[in-house]
């Protein structure tokens, strides 16, 4: 099964201001336009690799929204990410013959700015240490643009690594075998096993999925050492994608957007271009 980074949700309360700050952070963002039949409008960030950020925000109430609830009890940050499928109602179908339930595929679709309908499907995952499926209907590159819109004034060309915080690390690669199955490895997709990181509280596992990684890490007790701040952040927040780094063609590029208030409560780090092993150091500082 063919799989692929798609994009990064970081939910915001104003959108315009989200637009403004990240514009002064050296990214280009495009006004992405309208959710039919949902209270939600979006602006892209979209990088050279393909994948791109999704900065969301709702014109009103949605108590029913599992983003909507996150934004309101945490704050704006990263509260999702979704993977594309080759095709997701074979990905669904596959899934659940490993014993993987995946709600979808649900249509889904938005109205650019400039009138043009997109149409997808989704798949969701039964608990969000998993990303969700998003599959196009109508060409990725409506979607998703391409040539000039993907160039940023401050060098980042791209996904490095996404930082996941899991429960119980064993039970999640579990979970994420079943959705990739067995033949992911030949289409660039593996999946490391887990391993404990010395002198800390954590055990993590790495997906890598072509140059870009998913680095999933869950806390450990262990004698001497003090509690883990990743153990803090899964009390205070949940299971989820919580930080990241993005490849950068500029080496004079500061190593990490210390201002959350100006990336809206999404830790943003940067790494050099073919820096495929980076990780975020927010694993370290999760709460």
């Amino acid at each position: 099964m063919t799989f692929q980074l798609d994009h990064i949700v970081i939910a915001v309360h104003d959108l315009e201001q989200s637009i403004i700050d990240y514009g002064a952070l050296g990214f280009q963002v495009l006004r992405g336009g309208d959710h039919p039949g949902r209270v939600t409008h979006n602006a892209l960030v979209v990088f050279a690799d393909g994948y791109y950020f999704e900065l969301i925000a709702f014109r009103a109430p949605a108590p029913d929204e599992r983003w909507w609830q996150l934004l309101q009890k945490h704050g704006e940050g990263i509260v999702d990410f979704a993977l594309l499928p080759q095709d997701t109602d074979a990905t669904v179908a596959s899934a659940k013959d490993r014993g993987l339930e995946l709600l979808g595929p649900l249509d889904g679709g938005r109205l650019r700015p400039d009138g043009e309908q997109l149409r997808w499907q989704t798949a969701r995952p039964p608990s969000p240490d998993l990303p969700f499926l998003c599959g196009d209907l109508t060409p990725r590159r409506l979607r998703v643009p391409e040539g000039e819109a993907r160039v940023h004034p401050n060098g980042a060309r791209g996904v490095a690594s996404l930082a996941i915080a899991v429960d119980d690390l064993d039970a999640t690669l579990v979970r994420y075998r079943a959705l990739l199955g067995e033949g992911a490895q030949a289409h660039g997709v593996s999946l490391g096993e887990a391993v404990s990181l010395p002198g800390r509280g954590e055990r993590i596992a790495i997906l890598r999925l072509g140059a870009s990684s998913l680095v999933l890490s869950s806390p450990r007790e262990v004698a001497g050492l003090p509690f883990s701040p990743l153990a803090a952040h899964l009390a205070l927040r949940g299971q989820g994608p919580y930080a990241l780094v993005l490849h950068t063609s500029q080496t004079d590029q500061p190593q990490a957007l210390l201002d959350l208030t100006a990336s809206h409560g999404a830790p943003i780090e940067f790494a050099p271009s073919g820096d495929v092993a980076a990780a975020p150091a927010a694993a370290a500082n999760a709460a």
